[in-house]
């Protein structure tokens, strides 16, 4: 059943948009020393993306599942041959369902990559074509790569020494390098299929843009959002299910400047310049962070099994469901979320049914699909309501940025202590 929201949660959102407007979304993390960046991963490994398997010994057996599924968040190792690459502290994350791309940034910067490669192997390796790039973006076919002066694409499927679509930039003579951010490029932006380059309006004014495979949410230099693509799960945002094909504003969130977004795999969520998280989309795994009547019932019957119940219906009757809560399939209109207790968003990232938000204080939170561990809650469970991961508060970690695969979440984190005054 497709449940649409009430229309008192935009009205709230705007109240709370208002109040909130003026505070400083950096301000918490003053007090603070950090050391340098660490990075830590959980959720799907089928392919070493998070870390490499071990070979079993002669006679001994190798456990598949707990191989696949990383549950606690596992430190990175290092990725790369210093003679190859050179790598410093400073370093970014992308990451597709089987890869995860790291960016090393320094003077010689460059890229490598962990998870399925074409020749078999799960090993990190360099891209030798990357050394000096300036941004990266993975997909499950492309490797994109921005440099000062060009943008380049390479097929992850083929053996190639030629890139398969590339682009020249113009910069400014005293410009370092790109001035936006990938996907997006000069005119337009890449897409993770064929046609890889499409174009898009100037008049859009475009500061970031976030790409699921069948949908876009481009964030505009004035703060207003923007969707097109597949809209059947209410994932564009503009109160229906129908399909956009060119660039729409979400109306809800007019009047509201934006500071981030992002999407997942039918869903999409974007941060206010006050730092509230608005959601929209897909809640079937509560990926949004809103009653899910499936993970309900789901958890309804796992609980009613570990007390040793005979569970004979774990469905309940409309009379009750109206006494119990609301419960959201689709939510078509974006929908401030609460997250407990009180905290200002500072960066969000969605996978295929999952998302992980970072706070201005330096916790994580996840909420969504966790079957594969990528939720970082030390189990396998799913949940529909913003969970903190305590993993990083209880050793004393600060978590700087988050990025998420299709199926698994990837956390920058810096150890802190408190400055002495």
């Amino acid at each position: 059943m497709v449940t649409f929201p009430f229309p008192v949660s935009l009205c709230r959102s705007v109240l709370r948009m208002r109040r909130t407007h003026s505070h400083t979304v950096h301000s918490s993390v003053q007090n603070f020393v950090a050391f340098p960046m660490r990075w830590f991963g959980f959720g799907f490994n089928a392919f070493g993306q998070i870390y490499v398997h071990e070979k079993p010994m002669q006679g001994e057996c190798s456990d598949a599942a707990a191989e696949v599924k990383v549950s606690s968040p596992t430190e990175l190792s290092s990725e790369v041959d210093r003679r190859d690459c050179c790598v410093k502290n400073e370093c970014q994350k992308r990451a597709s369902w089987s890869r995860r791309a790291s960016l090393h940034l320094n003077s010689d910067s460059c890229v490598s990559l962990a998870g399925f490669a074409s020749h078999g192997s799960c090993d990190a390796r360099p891209v030798q074509e990357s050394r000096g790039c300036k941004d990266v973006l993975i997909s499950e076919s492309f490797l994109s790569l921005a440099f000062s002066d060009r943008v380049e694409c390479w097929d992850l499927r083929k053996e190639e020494k030629t890139p398969s679509w590339s682009m020249e930039i113009k910069t400014h003579p005293d410009s370092s390098g790109p001035s936006v951010k990938l996907p997006l490029v000069p005119g337009g932006y890449v897409a993770p299929k064929l046609p890889l380059y499409r174009l898009l309006s100037p008049h859009l004014q475009a500061k970031m843009l976030a790409l699921s495979s069948e949908h876009a949410v481009l964030l505009s230099a004035s703060g207003a959002v923007h969707t097109w693509g597949l809209g059947s799960h209410g994932q564009l945002g503009h109160g229906g299910l129908a399909s956009e094909e060119e660039p729409r504003i979400v109306e809800a969130l007019w009047g509201m400047p934006m500071s981030h977004v992002a999407t997942g795999g039918w869903h999409s969520v974007c941060i206010s310049d006050g730092g509230d998280l608005y959601v929209w989309g897909w809640n079937e795994s509560g990926q949004l962070g809103l009653p899910s009547r499936g993970l309900r019932k789901a958890l309804r019957q796992q609980s009613s099994q570990q007390e040793g119940a005979q569970y004979q219906d774990a469905s309940t009757s409309p009379a009750e469901e109206q006494h119990e809560e609301v419960f959201i399939s689709i939510q078509a209109f974006p929908a401030l979320l609460d997250v407990t207790p009180p905290c200002e968003i500072r960066t969000v990232s969605c996978g295929c049914r999952h998302t992980a938000a970072v706070t201005t204080k330096g916790d994580l939170y996840t909420w969504g699909w966790g079957d594969y561990g990528q939720l970082g809650q030390q189990n396998l469970l799913s949940s529909d309501e913003p969970q903190r991961v305590e993993f990083f508060r209880e050793q004393q970690m600060h978590v700087t940025d988050v990025v998420c695969g299709a199926w698994n979440t990837f956390a920058a984190v810096a150890e802190e202590e408190v400055a002495c005054s």
